[in-house]
């Protein structure tokens, strides 16, 4: 709902809201709200409603712990799942210092300033997300265990895939919060779902993200099961990725728009500062220990490279014509923050667009069975959350977008992780108690 300050409140009186989550997202991904009174919504337009910095990760010290929500009206989405009498409604804040400037921890102000770099340059960056993830059994507590709820594959239908009525009623939820679920399926692994929804802006493409999570959690947990987004839950399956399409349009007019033709000279620029960055930014992409265990193996990709829709690549063309047409991304995964990963990947495109970088040329093989001579030469993703952090370290593109202090703390944050991960004897130990039911 694309709504003003003054449409939002006469929705709230009309429509019997009783209660308002003002929900954000702390840099490491983690979804965060606080509920408030119809009452206190238009102060909360005006003036903010402040929260204790210092208790969420990444944010602020003690000594200067006082931050302000500024509720987005344009997000207002009411919650389908919620029981009455009395509607819920969410918005996704906006986040600002005491004195009224914007809060430059906030990933989804900096989210802002790379898309207003966009703007200045007469750009536009359409992104749309295709999310994995596992459905998983609980015990008599309600807590997750490690066994999934079916022993489906790759498109099969009922009785081995038992998710497709949890998968319908969650793209029901998502159409009435005024998303636009494409399409849905069993994937690869026993237990594990996809579903696509229509590509957007770059901001309403992050905030779609966050509300998508958060309605698979909650329909799965209303069905008894539980939701993972844990990018590698069982090691001998496929891991979960979260696959980035990207489009970048000026004057209206979509440049992959005529791929089949050759590539635009802005698109292949755009494609090369992707493929040169990606390294250096996956930290952002790939956040966690776990998430390093998803790549080379079930179309998860390993090497610096692309092509046309082979999926074996870290970018690819999928077959599509006219509006469609695009790139993806396929490295990243469900554990990242949406606000600084796009933030990042649209910089990286755009740092290949000034510098006019050439676009190497595509890599038309199966680089799971390739031989050596073909590989031997070819750039590698790091492998693992350690060197990953030492590439976003050396990054200048990485201090520039996220900033110098926000980079600290969470450099810090991620190398204490890195550290407490290598002293751990058995990694899926440390996957299971560290992530597993909690991402």
């Amino acid at each position: 709902m694309n709504a003003t300050v003054g449409e939002v409140l006469q929705f709230v009186k009309e429509n019997d809201v009783k209660f308002i989550r003002l929900s954000f997202c702390d840099p490491f991904g983690t979804q965060k709200n606080i509920a408030i009174m119809p009452g206190q919504l238009p102060g909360a337009f005006e003036h903010g409603i402040s929260f204790d910095a210092h208790a969420i990760k990444g944010f602020r010290d003690v000594t200067k712990s006082d931050l302000l929500l500024f509720p987005d009206p344009a997000t207002l989405t009411v919650l389908p799942w919620r029981p009455g009498p009395g509607r819920v409604v969410r918005f996704y804040c906006n986040i600002k210092n005491p004195d009224g400037s914007d809060f430059n921890h906030d990933s989804r102000y900096l989210l802002k300033r790379v898309i207003q770099r966009y703007e200045r340059l007469g750009y536009v960056c359409k992104i749309g997300a295709e999310c994995e993830f596992y459905l998983f059994k609980t015990d008599d507590n309600g807590d997750p265990t490690g066994i999934t709820l079916d022993k489906g594959g790759y498109l099969d239908i009922a009785p081995l895939d038992k998710g497709e009525n949890i998968r319908r009623e969650i793209c029901l939820c998502l159409e009435e919060m005024g998303m636009i679920p494409e399409a849905s399926h069993h994937e690869q692994g026993p237990g594990q779902n996809e579903i696509d929804f229509k590509f957007s802006d770059a901001l309403t493409a992050a905030d779609n993200l966050l509300i998508f999570k958060s309605v698979v959690k909650a329909i799965a947990a209303r069905n008894g099961l539980f939701a993972s987004f844990m990018p590698k839950p069982l090691p001998q399956s496929a891991g979960s990725g979260l696959h980035v399409n990207l489009s970048i349009a000026q004057n209206g007019l979509n440049l992959f728009k005529n791929t089949a033709q050759g590539h635009s000279n802005i698109a292949e620029s755009f494609m090369a500062g992707v493929l040169a960055k990606t390294p250096e930014i996956t930290l952002f992409l790939n956040p966690l220990c776990n998430s390093y265990e998803r790549f080379g193996s079930f179309e998860a990709p390993k090497y610096v490279s692309w092509s046309h829709q082979n999926r074996s690549q870290l970018v690819r063309i999928p077959a599509a014509t006219g509006e469609r047409m695009r790139m993806e991304l396929r490295s990243p995964d469900p554990a990242v923050n949406p606000y600084l990963a796009f933030a990042l990947i649209m910089a990286a495109g755009l740092a290949g667009i000034e510098a006019s970088l050439v676009l190497p040329p595509a890599v038309d093989v199966d680089l799971y069975t390739a031989a050596e001579s073909i590989t031997k030469n070819m750039a590698l993703l790091p492998d693992s959350l350690e060197k990953a952090i030492a590439l976003a370290e050396s990054s200048s593109l990485v201090r520039e977008v996220v900033g110098e202090t926000l980079l600290g703390e969470y450099l810090a944050f991620k190398k204490a992780e890195a550290a407490a991960f290598a002293r751990e004897a058995n990694k899926e130990v440390f996957y299971r108690d560290r992530y597993f039911s909690v991402i």
